[in-house]
Parts: structure tokens; C-alpha cells; sequence
């Protein structure tokens, strides 16, 4: 699940751009970016692990100038994005999908794109964080300028979030993969002449990272970004619960019940390790997890699924090309839980850590204080520098036809 902690790096007071030993894979070379011109370097206010792909960035020399007041508290600007942020108006048509296991997914496509659009047109599946879905800000941004730049978007809204149905006692979780699976190969075989790429955030990130790494080389999408990652689950409970992070946490458990119990007939008869009590009445993330998650997934005890369900060992793993951006003072997103060695050793990926942002906040730029999170010029940067470039299609990013033949199981309502 999505963790909390207080970034316990201090402010970065210099640049810092750590090289990645020379690739010697073919797909490393393909990926690897030349050397950086002169006139465009990383700015000084920004920690940057790994070269590639860094001259697609075209803001990448400017500096990162919180907004003032706001964004100098990691907390308050966490709080403010989360309830100040404007919200675009996006029309949507939503397409219910049937699980394997008779569970169940909401797709919400953007309305009128199949007029507008080509077959071949860039796909972007959008993976929201914890409980999160369609309605949240940051998802509505990110997507109305990737559409803006002609690219088809839809929202992968999770069991019970942003009102997807639940049909079976099971909710989704940071270990669970296989929805995922599905619809990146249902999208992947109603768009078969479109490159597929994804963005998530926070537990979306985590989730999105660790299908990835376990897709590796068959992986069907031509490249990926991860933000607010919390990457190491372990260590970010251990600060979850410290401190201010606990209204963070409150208000998590808090959303997560109020899911449960508009289901909680579907759990009555749930037998074994269940806690249906704790989870119903759950006053942190870790009693949910405990009372639910880890014994739907298969795990005896919580710590055993939160060390399980890291996305931090799953980097070395990763062959599609993957910009990852944190926030030093992330409360949710520890710093320190970032898999800097891992990231430097493989050249398919790119971090970049601001000196301030919060969670899910990043309240600078252009469009800053209500406007666009800093991160979304850069994001487009890297997939629009991926689907022009084709760095991301090589042979172990391509549609593979497992992913075509997974697609044959699903089946999908419009709404």
C-alpha cells in the first residue's frame, strides 16, 4: 500500500549527476542517451541518478523554485494539491471489464477520442495512487495535456476505486498484479498498431514498477514513468506512523473502510485468518492490511507482504525505458527508500529528485500555485522524446502475443 514517511535526506544544495557505468547490451545501447549539450545540464537543484534519456527533458536545466509558503512545507503542500488543485473538466465513457477471476476493472477512455484519433495513435494508461481514481487532480493534468498532444488516455481505476465494482471478496493490492496484466493486454489488442505507455503514482507507481520488472523482457509497453513512488514498503511504515504522517494515515484507512463497507456483504462469510471487524473499522492502513489485504493475497503476517510487494527490487529487472521522479521531503514517499544503486547500474531508467514537492504535490512552475503539478512538462518530454525516437520499441518491448492472447479473457461493458 501506499507508506508515509518524512523525507529524512536534507535539502540538496548541489547538483548532483550520478553516471551509470557503459552499457554493453544491445538494448542498453539503444536506450542510452548521448552526452549531455553543454548549454542543457541537469540544474543544480536537482539530484539526477542515470543520463539516459536526459536530452529529451527540455526543462531539465531550470530551476526548481517552490512556490512560496506553500511550497517550502511538505505538508502543506501535500494538503494543498490534495484540496486546492484545480480540477479540468474531462468527459469520459467508461468500459467495465471482467476479471479471471470474476472480479472486475473500470477502464474510463476519454469521450469522442475514437473520432478524433488514429488507430496508430499513442496510448497512455494512467495508474492513480492509493484509493484514487478518475476525479483525482493530478490524474485529470497529466491527462488532458497528453491529449493535448494527440495521444489516447484512459484511466485504470482498481477495484472499488473511483467507483469500480467490486464482485468478489478481493480488493486489489501492492502485490497484485494480474489486473494490471489484463488490461495493459486488452488495451494492447484493441490498439494493436499503437505504441502503449504508462504513468503511475504513488501505490500506482509501486504497482506499475513491479509489473515491469516481472513483465522484463516481454514487457507490451514502449516506456513508463513513476511518481511518488514509495519503492520500499517497509521502510516507509516505519514512518507512517510518526509524527503528522498519522493524519495522512487516518484519512487513507478512513477511505479504504468506507470502500469496504459499500461491499461488506461480499466478506460475511470470509472464513480463516480474516478480520472482517478490523478492517471494517480500521483506524490506520496497517489494520486494513492486517484485518484484509495480506491474508486475501496470501501472506502471513503484514510486514511479510509489505517486504514482498516493494517495487524496489524489482529495477534491475526493468528493459522498458523508465523515468522515475520524487520528491526529497515526499511524506508518503521516503527518500531514503529509493533504489539509487539499482537505478544508476541499469540504463534503461532515469531518476530525478526535487529538492522540495511533498506528495503528490510539486507546486511549482509555470502553472503553480493551482495549475499543473512541475512534473507533467517533463513527463511529456520523455514520451513524447520514446514515441518519437522509437527508443522504447526494440524486441523486448514489443506486444508479445501472450499479452494478446490474455486479452481473449476479458470482457468488456461500455458504460
Amino acid at each position: 500500500m501506499s507508506r508515509a514517511s518524512v523525507g529524512s535526506t536534507s535539502p540538496l544544495t548541489s547538483f548532483r549527476l550520478i553516471r551509470r557505468p557503459t552499457p554493453t547490451s544491445l538494448h542498453a545501447t539503444t536506450n542510452a542517451a548521448v552526452a549531455m549539450p553543454d548549454d542543457r545540464r541537469p540544474h543544480p537543484s536537482l539530484e539526477v541518478v542515470g543520463d539516459s534519456f536526459l536530452p529529451a527533458l527540455k526543462t531539465i536545466d531550470r530551476p526548481y523554485h517552490p512556490y512560496p509558503i506553500i511550497g517550502w512545507n511538505c505538508h502543506v503542500e501535500t494538503i494543498f494539491a490534495a484540496f486546492f488543485r484545480s480540477c479540468p473538466a474531462v468527459r469520459f465513457r467508461r468500459q467495465c471489464l471482467r476479471t479471471k477471476d470474476d472480479g472486475a476493472v473500470a477502464l474510463d477512455w476519454v469521450a469522442g477520442d475514437d473520432r478524433l484519433l488514429t488507430e496508430s495513435s499513442p496510448v497512455l494508461i494512467l495508474l492513480p495512487g492509493l484509493t484514487g481514481g478518475s476525479d483525482d487532480t493530478y490524474v485529470r493534468h497529466m491527462l488532458v495535456r497528453a491529449r493535448n498532444n494527440g495521444w489516447r488516455v484512459v484511466v485504470f481505476n482498481s477495484r472499488g476505486c473511483g467507483g469500480s465494482p467490486v464482485t468478489t471478496p478481493q480488493f486489489y493490492s501492492a502485490s497484485f498484479l494480474e489486473d494490471l496484466c489484463e488490461v495493459v493486454a486488452h488495451v494492447a489488442a484493441r490498439y494493436p498498431n499503437a505504441n502503449l505507455y504508462a504513468v503511475g503514482w504513488s501505490l500506482g507507481a509501486n504497482i506499475l514498477v513491479r509489473y515491469l520488472g516481472q513483465e522484463s523482457h516481454s514487457c507490451p509497453l514502449s516506456g513508463a514513468v513513476s511518481l511518488c513512488n514509495p519503492f520500499n514498503l517497509v521502510i516507509a511504515d516505519e514512518d507512517f506512523r510518526k509524527g503528522f504522517n498519522i493524519v495522512y494515515d487516518k484519512a487513507l484507512a478512513s477511505s479504504l473502510c468506507k470502500i469496504f463497507k459499500k461491499h461488506a456483504l461480499l466478506f460475511e462469510e470470509m472464513e480463516g485468518e480474516y478480520n472482517i471487524q478490523l478492517a471494517a473499522n480500521a483506524k490506520s492502513v496497517r489494520d486494513f492490511d492486517d484485518g484484509l489485504t495480506r491474508v486475501s493475497f496470501g501472506f502471513k503476517s503484514v510486514d511479510e507482504y509489505y517486504s514482498n510487494s516493494s517495487s524496489s527490487d524489482s529495477i534491475k529487472h526493468v528493459r522498458t525505458p523508465l523515468l522515475c521522479i520524487q520528491a526529497a521531503n515526499d511524506p508518503i514517499a521516503p527518500s531514503r527508500g529509493i533504489p539509487r544503486k539499482d537505478i544508476q547500474e541499469n540504463p534503461n531508467c532515469l531518476l530525478i529528485v526535487t529538492p522540495k514537492g511533498g506528495h503528490l504535490g510539486w507546486v511549482a512552475g509555470a502553472e503553480a500555485p493551482r495549475g499543473a503539478p512541475w512534473t507533467d512538462p517533463l513527463v511529456m518530454d520523455f514520451l513524447q522524446h520514446l514515441e518519437k525516437t522509437g527508443s522504447g520499441t526494440s524486441e523486448s518491448c514489443s506486444k508479445s502475443d501472450s499479452a494478446m492472447q490474455n486479452a481473449e479473457s476479458l470482457h468488456g461493458v461500455e458504460v
